[in-house]
């Protein structure tokens, strides 16, 4: 007979639950930023690309799941989250979201100086400062929470909702 209990070695613990106080500040600490955001100018459903850019660049199914549903019931579409993977090679995004973009790629991947400069100059063209930081700080805190959802492997449930035909 075999034990089909699995390893405890494997098994990752939901860091959320585990330590739910540091969690409920990164919460808060996402609300912060949403009213920035809201305050600065960003629409909402900005706020949700760079989510959805961020996690797709993260490999983070669950936010990717949370933030696509998001996305959808905002009035985002179906093509242009299709799409958002490759939107430097379509035209279906205005420049401020391109400008945002960049800047969320270049904050989650900072490494490179010069795709660095090249986000802050187009962000320079296209967003004021306060839309700036807030897309940086967007970023910065959907990476976070990519973070806490990798290393915990939060489960995508399979949604009961039939995609649009």
């Amino acid at each position: 007979m075999s034990d089909t209990t699995p390893d405890p070695a494997a098994r990752r613990i939901f860091i959320d639950k585990q330590s739910p106080e540091p969690y409920r500040a990164l919460l808060r600490t996402s609300e912060t930023v949403r009213a920035a955001a809201a305050d600065a100018g960003l629409e909402r459903t900005l706020v949700e690309l760079i989510n959805l850019r961020v996690s797709q660049i993260n490999g983070c199914p669950y936010c990717l799941d949370v933030h696509t549903r998001a996305a959808l019931r905002l009035g985002e579409t179906t093509q242009r989250l299709g799409v958002l993977a490759a939107w430097r090679h379509t035209d279906l995004f205005t420049p401020r979201e391109r400008a945002a973009l960049a800047l969320a790629e270049a904050t989650t991947q900072p490494a490179d100086d010069a795709v660095q400069e090249a986000a802050y100059a187009t962000a320079r063209q296209a967003l004021t400062d306060d839309e700036i930081s807030a897309a940086i700080w967007v970023a910065v805190t959907i990476n976070a929470f990519n973070r806490v959802s990798i290393m915990s492997r939060h489960p995508v449930r399979k949604s009961s909702q039939q995609p649009p035909r």
